[in-house]
């Protein structure tokens, strides 16, 4: 598409305890190299840190930067928020702690276009700092730690179930009725399969690469995955025909190893085979994953975070989730 014909855009972000990572995330979609123009709308949630003082002082710097309140400092609530306050006729959803390059908007707009879709997306490309990041980088860009999500992994472009983030035709979002604030997590994923269910396709597109800035520690990590599989059995609970096999992992490993370990521990040592075997894989798998000795130190305990925490998230969340979310 030439510039002429390109619409104009509406990036939108949910905004709550960014301070790290907000100046470089915001540097990098004003260095888009986008003709037809852009806003830039941060719903800015009740933030323990300096995030809110820095979203004032970058909107008081760039009158494309519009600023819209977000009181309950969820993020469905935020980006149903700015979708309200957009202009444009297309959405394009983007994180605090996330960087984009400086053609991902037209990128975007023209595969959206060329393929017809209502939101296309790429990839979570993780990338750490510290020694402890970059393992966990790596953990999530690896089939061994997040399965075959093209995703976090990669892949052809074509229809997928979910993407990262996503640029929607505005048209398609608003008739779907924007995203459920009864999610806490996996609102996206919950609301791309409202967009497949109503006709339209989701497109992943491999050369859409966004970078993600993981969590900083084991504790933060562990509350991030046990979030993923509570809400992700919402999902599957709200939309009959949505539960993925490779979901069903992180449970069936956490069943799997409690019951080797009990069994082990009170009848007969023999029934520890199972779960010796899974720290087997996940010893070998770190040091033919791992980029450096660190990381493969650091591996075991993060790739064992993320299956058993986000298995244990799905296999307790509570039934009337969906009624405390509201």
């Amino acid at each position: 598409m030439d510039s002429a014909s390109l619409p104009q855009v509406s990036v939108i972000l949910p905004i709550l305890n960014e301070a790290r990572d907000l100046v470089a995330s915001i540097s990098a979609i004003l260095r888009q190299d986008y003709p037809p123009g852009f806003e830039v709308i941060l719903a800015l949630g009740p933030s323990k840190d300096d995030t809110n003082r820095i979203a004032t002082e970058l909107a008081a710097k760039d009158a494309r930067i519009i600023l819209v309140d977000n009181p309950t400092g969820r993020t469905a609530n935020g980006l149903n928020a700015a979708i309200s306050k957009s202009r444009y006729p297309i959405i394009s959803r983007i994180d605090g702690h996330a960087e984009v390059s400086n053609t991902y908007l037209r990128d975007a707009v023209e595969i959206l276009f060329k393929t017809q879709a209502v939101n296309v997306g790429g990839i979570m490309a993780a990338e750490g700092k510290t020694n402890f990041e970059k393992a966990v980088a790596t953990a999530m860009r690896s089939p061994l730690g997040v399965g075959a999500a093209r995703f976090h992994t990669g892949g052809s472009a074509g229809p997928a179930d979910t993407v990262y983030l996503g640029t929607f035709l505005k048209s398609a979002l608003v008739a779907a009725g924007g995203y459920d604030e009864r999610f806490t997590r996996a609102q996206d994923w919950e609301l791309n399969f409202r967009l497949r269910a109503a006709g339209g396709t989701v497109w992943f597109d491999p050369s859409l690469l966004v970078t993600y800035r993981p969590r900083p520690n084991l504790r933060a990590l562990a509350k991030q995955y046990f979030e993923y599989g509570t809400w992700r059995r919402v999902v599957t609970r709200s939309h009959k025909g949505s539960v993925n096999y490779r979901y069903l992992a992180p449970p069936v490993a956490v069943v799997l190893n409690l019951i080797s370990l009990v069994l082990g521990a009170t009848l007969n040592s023999i029934f520890l085979v199972p779960i010796l075997c899974y720290l087997l894989l996940i010893l070998l798998g770190s040091l033919r994953i791992g980029k450096s000795a660190l990381e493969k130190l650091f591996l075991p305990p993060i790739l064992i975070t993320m299956h058993m925490v986000w298995g244990a998230g799905f296999l307790t969340s509570p039934k009337r989730l969906m009624q405390q979310g509201k």
